[in-house]
Order: structure tokens, then sequence, then C-alpha cells
């Protein structure tokens, strides 16, 4: 009897366990794995989430998490494929990253289709928390609205007040390019033209040659990633720069600039939301991140994927369950408050809310290492880095 009652008291034991135990989840990291944003979001968002998850210390809190990650080759039909896959079939949960706008859009329609989570680090277009607003999505780290505010706002400022675009002839690049000429044109500024190159590109020497002729003061580079490096190099072929003109890199990230190497890239002003060299916390986790990364250091992508993972699972913590709805409305209760952004918010919208900066590359003679490549100009504040809640056109949005 006594052995009876050992045992059984040890299956109640267990059961209870089994009760208490795990909520389990599973975080999908969908990005370039191959092509012209591979460096600044690959595999580089992956090791970002598991660290996420290491450093939430998931296991010890009852939630086991699997990360899973897929190349969506920069296609909308191929991203939209994996994901219903991932949602339908793979119990994926939650999708991180999604470079690419016209990707993440796609995304941020299955998400809200299949009732599931998008939290995007990598898509630029605004139109993420403007007129495509989901419920089922968050949008971290950056959009045109902030990029055109802080790059275009400093241009025009020093006097660049008559812009042309090359513009990558997708829907981020229309997006930022219409979001900065807003911005320049409310500032006073002037657009004297634009060309549109395919996305991704190759050579840009005849809209490199329309936007030298055009005799604009600020040539706006209204696209990213390889596109974006090769665009700098063939710009400094034909001396540009010497020429009197300026480059504005409307999304330029430090895999860029580190591509590019500080002699090419010296003096160019952008707009970001995380710097590795910011303050100790964001250097503690930088270069754990680089000894997992080949010794790069991450982009503002990668700090996203890492913050957003966090603040899901901080939700779910709370809610000790990952009902989609409760969630959402949990994470855009609680504050954020992380290593790398600091605190913040997600607003109705699905806007995260934080700083974001405004930096210049460094000369060549100014760098001690070979990721010291910025130095910061100033701060936005978060209330002003972002479009203001009821400018969107998001119909989430109350009163």
């Amino acid at each position: 009897m006594k052995t009876r009652y050992v045992l059984s008291a040890l299956a109640a034991i267990a059961m209870t366990g089994a009760a208490q135990a795990q909520t389990s989840v599973k975080l999908g990291v969908l990005n370039d794995r191959s092509g012209v944003y591979s460096d600044l979001t690959g595999e580089g968002s992956v090791i970002a989430a598991r660290m996420a998850v290491e450093d939430f210390k998931a296991t010890e809190k009852g939630i086991k998490v699997d990360v899973v990650a897929a190349d969506h080759q920069n296609k909308p039909d191929i991203g939209a494929s994996i994901a219903r896959q991932w949602y339908d079939q793979e119990g994926v949960d939650v999708i991180l990253d999604v470079p690419t706008s016209s990707v993440a859009l796609a995304i941020n329609g299955i998400a809200r289709e299949k009732n599931k989570i998008l939290i995007n680090s990598g898509g630029g277009t605004s139109d993420l928390t403007g007129s495509q607003c989901s419920p089922n999505t968050v949008h971290w780290t950056y959009d045109t609205w902030a990029l055109a505010n802080g790059t275009g706002g400093a241009m025009v400022k020093r006097g660049g007040d008559t812009w042309f675009f090359v513009t990558a002839d997708y829907a981020f690049g229309h997006a930022l390019e219409r979001d900065t000429s807003a911005l320049v044109t409310k500032a006073g500024g002037k657009i004297v033209g634009t060309v549109r190159h395919p996305f991704p590109g190759q050579d840009f020497a005849s809209f490199l040659l329309q936007a030298q002729s055009s005799g604009a003061k600020v040539i706006g580079l209204a696209n990213a990633g390889g596109d974006f490096t090769n665009t700098m190099k063939q710009a400094a072929e034909f001396g540009i720069v010497q020429g009197g003109q300026s480059l504005a890199g409307l999304l330029v990230f430090i895999t860029d600039v580190h591509s590019l190497g500080l002699q090419v890239a010296q003096g160019l002003v952008m707009t970001e939301a995380f710097y590795w060299d910011q303050n100790d916390q964001t250097r503690a986790w930088s270069k754990r991140f680089a000894d997992r990364n080949g010794g790069k250091m991450p982009t503002m992508v990668h700090a996203g994927v890492y913050a957003g993972a966090l603040h899901y699972l901080k939700a779910v913590e709370a809610l000790k369950g990952k009902d989609t709805a409760q969630v959402m409305a949990k994470m855009k209760e609680m504050p954020t408050d992380d290593p790398l952004f600091g605190k913040g918010k997600v607003r109705q919208d699905g806007r995260k809310i934080h700083d974001m900066y405004l930096f210049e590359v460094k000369k060549p003679a100014e760098s001690k290492g070979p990721w010291d490549l910025y130095k910061q100009l100033a701060t936005i504040p978060a209330d002003q880095a972002f479009r203001p809640l009821n400018e969107g056109g998001c119909p989430l949005v109350k009163g």
C-alpha cells in the first residue's frame, strides 16, 4: 500500500507539473537569406530571436519556444506561401522580421486573416500602421515616415532644398519617396524629378546621370541594402559629391556603411533606431551578437527582432497563454523596455514608439576600428520621431 501511495503521489506531482508547464510558442523568422537584404536581416535576425528567448529565460518560466526560419527571396508570392504554411500547418504563432515592404504587406494581410501575429522589423512602409494597419501587426524599429522626418528634415535644414529621387520600383521605395517628398515640400523645398530603378537593380549609371544632370542639390536614394551600396559606389565613380551635389541615403544600415568603407561613405547622414556603440547595454549585447555572427555587429533590424520577440514573450508570460487578441492587447497595454531601445510603447495603430537618431558617417581618420562608423548628430524624441497617431488613416485609431 505504501508503495502504491508513493507512486500515486508522484503521479499527482507530475500531473501538476504538466498542468503548470508549458505554453508552447513558435516564432518564425521570415526574411531575405540570399539576396540584397541578407546582410542586414538574414541569419542575424535568427540569432537575435534566439538571444531573446535565452535572455528571457523562457524555459525557466514554463514557456517552450521554437524558432524556425525561411527565405522569402524578396518575393511576395513566396513569402505569402511560407506564411500560410507556417500559420496553417506548422503551428507558427508569430512571424518576425519580414524586410521588403511588398512582402511585409502581404504577410500583414495573411496574419490578420489567420488571426496570428506579425512583428515586423525589416519592412519599411509606413502603410503598415496607416491605411493597411491591422490588429494583428506590430511595426517595430523604423518606417518610411520616420526616415523622411529624420534624414529629409536634416538635409533641408542644411540647405538641401531641391531634390531628385533615385527610387527602388516597389512598395518600399514608393513609400519612402512619397513620405520624404511630403516632408521636403512642407519644409519649403522642391522636388525637381524622380527616376525608378528595377528591384533588385544591377546598373545604376543611367539613373545617376539623370540625377546629376537635374542640378538638384540633394539626390535622395530611396533604396536599400545591396541596391543602396551599389548606387553609392557608382555615384563615387561619377564624382557626384565632388561635383557639389549631396547624397541622402534614406535607408542606410551599418552593414551598408561597413561594406562601402569610410572612404566612400564618409559624411553620409542617415536616420537609424539603434547603433551598437550607443551605451554600455547596446555594446554588451552587440558584442555577444557579433560573437555568434562571424564578428559582424547587428543592424537596427536585428535589434528590432530581438526587442520585439522579448516583448511578445513578456506578454505571453503575463497572460500565461498565447491567445492572439489577448497577447496583442497586452503588448499595447504594457510599456516596452529592453536594453537596446530602452523604454517605449506600442500604439493603437501597432506602431512601436521610441527615439530615433540622426547619425553621420565618420571620416576614416576619426574611426578607431572596423565597426566604429557613426557619430551621433541628434536624438529625435519618440513623440516626434514617428507620424502622429491621427495622421496615418489607420481605422483602428479611435477618437
